[in-house]
């Protein structure tokens, strides 16, 4: 692979997740202390984005894999993104907006970004296995710019507000529109990756979704399903998490949890290479799911403040062990003119239905262990945390037991630039 498309590759993990990462660890924060907004609604907010995601196969799948050239289809979504975020976290003046209206507000303009945005996740991981000659050794490597990309959102987010004096909780909006909007401009530039007309059937999405008729692929898919749900409560519910028990200030809450980012960082560009290759599939996918109770133990625990804190790294442990070993896995098994369609078809079972149902089942369960005693909101943690540790270990159990290592395949030859 030539060198300027790897660094090409990188710049559009670093700038695809640099948006995620602006919004999606903090937005909760800001719901629920300055919006007021209730576990549901915070629940629902999240769950826009897997609704847009749900619609990724037939949308961004679809038109990569028969129609439209993948990097033009991912700067038009930027471009239209970045727009909608300024909006949701610039023209919306949520704050002098009832609790209703601010939230009706915020999901009709959120919903709209999330069917936008939600499909341009398993393209940028189409994009790049159409250029990488070696999936295992090379992936991670541009991947892990992904990761450093959420870093350095919450960092930028963190310095701004220290900066200016002042916490502007919607300013993680606007900071993912900005990120949005270069990388939109950035994509035009995007190694060349048509569309492959060479499909039997015009309608590639069908075809995805008949890889579930091989068992092995329906229990990754669903054991996926099931993790991604416990995952939403870390993403939906650390913040608040780490304001009530450890006393981390609302300011820098951004720059702590980037540490698991830095966990990921180590994991993805060091441990996966070396450990991918030689333990294979299987194993990997099961010390990613293995890694999950024992953050969540910690968390239930909930003291000392230096272990839980020590704990967040190990969210990239799972992350990577799992989640970024499952895409190569996908792309593995799934036939070269349906590959786009493959991630869109994980995306949907993993990214969307797994989303939504975690989103809501973190909010509802954050909800029932949590009361109001002396004008005070005071939520049981470690009943919270006790929830996803049961279910992760009952998923690492079911994993070994039923699936099996795939078949090795050769290494698929690289798109011309």
């Amino acid at each position: 692979m030539k060198r300027g498309i790897y660094l090409r590759l990188s710049v559009m993990m670093f700038l695809e997740y640099a948006i995620w990462g602006a919004w999606f660890s903090y937005l909760s924060q800001y719901l629920v202390d300055h919006l007021g907004f209730s576990g549901l609604m915070v629940a629902i907010i999240y769950n826009l984005l897997p609704l847009g995601i749900l619609l990724s196969p037939v949308t961004g799948g679809q038109l990569a894999d028969r129609y439209a050239p993948t990097e033009k289809l991912l700067a038009v979504a930027a471009l239209l993104g970045a727009a909608l975020l300024w909006i949701a976290g610039g023209w919306l003046n949520l704050q002098e907006m009832s609790r209703t209206a601010a939230f009706w507000s915020l999901a009709a303009v959120m919903f709209i970004y999330a069917v936008i945005y939600g499909p341009t996740l398993p393209l940028t991981n189409s994009i790049s296995f159409s250029h990488l000659t070696n999936i295992e050794k090379q992936f991670g490597g541009i991947r892990v710019w992904g990761t450093i990309g959420w870093i350095a959102a919450g960092w930028a987010l963190t310095g701004w507000w220290g900066f200016v004096g002042e916490v502007r909780p919607s300013d993680c909006l606007l900071l993912a529109a900005v990120f949005s909007l270069l990388m939109g401009i950035f994509s035009f530039f995007l190694p060349h990756t048509p569309p492959k007309r060479e499909g039997v059937e015009a309608l590639a999405f069908v075809k995805a979704f008949r890889m579930l008729r091989d068992p092995n692929f329906l229990i990754f898919m669903a054991i996926s399903f099931i993790v991604i749900t416990e995952l939403y409560f870390y993403y939906i519910l650390t913040a608040p998490f780490l304001k009530d028990s450890v006393g981390i200030t609302e300011g820098n809450i951004p720059l702590w949890m980037t540490t698991a980012q830095i966990g990921e960082i180590i994991t993805m560009a060091i441990l996966l290479p070396l450990i991918l290759p030689k333990l294979g599939v299987r194993i990997c996918l099961a010390l990613g799911v293995i890694a999950w109770p024992i953050r969540y133990a910690v968390f239930a625990v909930g003291h000392p403040s230096w272990l839980v804190i020590a704990s967040l790294p190990l969210h990239g442990f799972c992350y990577v062990f799992f989640f970024v070993v499952g895409q190569i896995y996908v792309d593995n098994v799934a036939p070269k003119d349906i590959r786009a369609s493959a991630q869109s078809l994980w995306a949907v079972f993993v990214l969307g239905l797994g989303a939504i149902v975690g989103g809501f089942f973190a909010g509802w369960t954050r909800d029932i262990f949590t009361k109001e005693a002396a004008e005070q909101v005071i939520t049981n943690w470690r009943y919270v945390f006790l929830v996803p540790m049961v279910v992760t270990i009952l998923c690492a159990l079911a994993f070994l037991i039923f699936f099996r290592e795939p078949e090795k395949r050769k290494p698929p030859e690289a798109t011309a630039p």
